[in-house]
């Protein structure tokens, strides 16, 4: 069975939440929702959440699910509002641990967190399948912009995460804590053995100037037209594209705020005496 995907694009992040399900009064499943975040104030607000809440209510769908394609390093992740607001269990890779224990020394967090995956309700094995409703999925393993990128297959779709964008911005970095180009290389090749006609779902879009965002394609739109990894892109060429390229960005915005809250299955860090939650900032270590 085909899901249904309702998808909600946040201009600032350039995040797409999906909202998949089966059929009204049925069940859901939410990828890679967003929290929104004011580096300046500090101040998180539900604005880009609560639409995609309000879909799920309006159309009375149970959410079953909670899917996260990695620790991002661009956006606060709303799972635990999601999961409060609504239920259902948060998932991510297992091999989120290998990120965790990553950012818990950059951080110095010490016992405020155990790098062992525990935040999350569910770890995703590569190849293991799932269910919401009559609706199953299945897990694939796509490390290379970190470790621990997992996409999701729901019959012909399949939400990649952060390993390819659209075909006219290319694909992910691989310059964070245990990322790799030749293992991403790797992963984009699996991903391209899957049916041409297959629908692939980009966690986010940069367009370029002239054009509306965009977030579907297939994988013969990719192998076709990828401007970094196309049909006739070998390993070794693409590994020094993307290092000679990676070296020229900078850190994202919100990496610092966000790794925090991801790594914790988008919960807040502990509350300290005065009842206040803090985010830390460690100095000239990026």
């Amino acid at each position: 069975m085909k899901p249904q995907i309702e998808a909600f694009y946040d201009s600032v992040t350039g995040t797409v939440t999906y909202v998949l399900f089966d059929e009204p009064n049925g069940h859901a499943a939410v990828i890679d929702p967003v929290l929104d975040y004011d580096a300046k104030s500090g101040r998180t607000r539900t604005g880009n959440a609560d639409k995609a809440l309000e879909f799920i209510r309006t159309r009375n769908l149970t959410l079953d699910w909670i899917l996260e394609t990695h620790a991002h390093a661009d956006h606060l992740s709303a799972a635990n509002y999601f999961k409060q607001q609504l239920g259902g269990k948060i998932a991510i890779g297992d091999r989120i641990g290998q990120v965790q224990r990553t950012f818990k020394k950059l951080f110095n967090l010490g016992e405020d967190l155990q790098a062992d995956g525990s935040q999350f309700d569910h770890l995703f094995a590569d190849g293991e399948t799932f269910s919401f409703g009559k609706l199953s999925g299945k897990a694939l393993l796509v490390p290379g912009h970190t470790p621990a990128d997992i996409a999701y297959q729901v019959d012909d779709a399949v939400f990649v995460g952060d390993t390819l964008f659209m075909p006219d911005v290319g694909t992910a970095r691989c310059d964070f804590p245990g990322g790799d180009a030749r293992t991403l290389y790797g992963s984009i090749q699996r991903l391209f053995t899957l049916p041409s006609d297959t629908r692939l779902f980009m966690c986010h879009d940069y367009p370029p100037d002239g054009r509306a965002p965009l977030w579907e394609t297939t994988v013969a739109e990719q192998r076709k037209f990828n401007i970094h990894i196309h049909d006739g892109i070998g390993e070794d060429d693409f590994v020094a594209m993307r290092k000679a390229r990676d070296a020229t960005l900078e850190v994202p915005i919100l990496i610092l705020p966000s790794v925090q809250v991801n790594i914790r299955a988008g919960a807040m860090p502990p509350p300290e005496s005065n009842g206040v939650s803090y985010l830390r900032i460690p100095l000239n270590r990026l």
